[in-house]
């Protein structure tokens, strides 16, 4: 599993946890708890990179904490 960097936080509005791998541009996931956004985060991150692998389009390299984050 590549290690980038995840965001995890509580949405009012969505009732839920949310994770977030911000250098993979839209990659977010939700979960009942914090460790159910962050198992389904790790699923939708292999699904990014495999999809963005099969339309030839580049995957970052992780970069580790952020700046901004």
């Amino acid at each position: 599993m590549p290690k980038y960097e995840v965001i995890i936080y509580w949405s009012d509005e969505d009732a839920s946890f949310v994770a977030e791998a911000p250098e993979l541009s839209g990659c977010m996931a939700d979960g009942e708890t914090y460790h159910e956004a962050l198992s389904n985060l790790e699923t939708v991150i292999q699904e990014w990179i495999e999809t963005a692998r099969d339309m030839g389009r580049s995957v970052p390299e992780p970069r580790g904490r952020l700046m901004f984050a």
